[in-house]
């Protein structure tokens, strides 16, 4: 029984925040208690091998839900067949002030500017000690807003050290709006030198542990077609193991006209989906058959996600689509992809 369309009037009367911050108390508590799993429906199982891993099924929880990993348990009670935490970075920090998330409910859409507040990747590390799933669980990082652009390098190279090897997978996250000039990594010059550090550590990393990890990259939705050719040749040159598209955007785009459409920060949700897609698209037709795609985005019902899978995605993941459908998004999304290609 699907309890969300009742709790979500009453959730959408709460400040943003105060709704997650609840929302995410109350999914562990229930895991505890042994009454989440129970009361959701049967996820099939639909295995797909992607970035060397293997994945029980291609549906992900995307990174900002959880930004420290505290409830992983609870979210893996919801059936994802992967787990992807964050966006974490090397010292705490607080974020941006209040009010930083806006609800849209005419346009299912949401408008965020965090600012990747987290607890550190020294909290994450024991958030994850302290985790019994056993299934595949990736790291979104970031650099901490007052590291100067020039050394941003440096925090990412921090996070994936102490990293390296305790989750299956990071991502690196140079596509969030909310952390100033953090977009300008995905510039050509930035990009190649980024791309080229990460990539030397984690050869050394893979010597030294014995075991090879792989890193993603997330980018923006609102990059043009020159854009997205100059990044996907420094893929493939670099190696990337996947590519996230996309994080949120800076458009407005028919949502301007509704309460809190103008606010500052990235808009996901419906809005986004079509131009979430096209990026995906075009990656596809610059990458395939060298570096695969997990494509986010305006995922709202499951028809959604397998307008993704034919872009080019291999696997998907949900955010925004959660606060409004509620868990039982991410059945259906794994019904929908589990059935063969063609039928509705």
């Amino acid at each position: 029984m699907d309890l969300y369309p009742l709790l979500r009037p009453l959730l959408f009367r709460l400040d943003p925040e105060t709704a997650h911050n609840l929302t995410l108390a109350a999914v562990k508590r229930l895991h505890a208690l042994g009454l989440l799993k129970p009361f959701l429906p049967e996820v099939p199982a639909a295995p797909v091998k992607f970035m060397g891993l293997d994945f029980p099924n291609p549906v992900g929880l995307a990174a900002g839900l959880d930004k420290n990993g505290e409830a992983i348990d609870a979210w893996a009670d919801l059936g994802f067949g992967f787990i992807e935490v964050g966006a974490v970075t090397p010292r705490p920090q607080a974020g941006n002030p209040k009010p930083r998330i806006f609800r849209l409910p005419e346009a299912r859409a949401i408008i965020n500017r965090m600012g990747f507040n987290n607890a550190g990747v020294d909290a994450l590390l024991e958030n994850l000690a302290r985790t019994r799933w056993p299934g595949i669980i990736g790291v979104n990082i970031g650099k901490n807003f007052d590291t100067p652009l020039e050394r941003a390098a440096e925090d990412y190279l921090i996070c994936l050290r102490k990293l390296y090897g305790k989750v299956a997978f990071v991502t690196v996250n140079i596509s969030s709006p909310n952390t100033q000039n953090l977009r300008s990594l995905q510039g050509s010059e930035e990009l190649d030198r980024l791309l080229g550090r990460l990539k030397n550590e984690q050869v050394r990393l893979a010597d030294q542990h014995g075991k090879y990890m792989p890193v993603a990259v997330k980018v923006a939705p609102d990059l043009d077609d020159a854009q997205i050719h100059a990044m996907a040749a420094l893929f493939r040159r670099h190696r990337v193991d996947a590519v996230i598209a996309t994080n949120t955007t800076l458009s407005r785009a028919g949502v301007e006209h509704l309460p809190n459409g103008g606010a500052q920060g990235g808009l996901s949700g419906a809005p986004v989906k079509a131009l979430s897609t096209r990026v995906l698209g075009e990656f596809k037709r610059e990458l395939e058959g060298v570096v695969p795609l997990i494509g986010v985005g305006g995922i709202m019902i499951g028809g959604d996600a397998r307008e993704k899978i034919a872009a080019g995605a291999g696997l998907v993941q949900l955010y925004t689509g959660l606060i409004y459908r509620g868990p039982a998004l991410v059945a259906e999304v794994a019904k929908a992809l589990a059935q063969p290609p063609g039928r509705p």
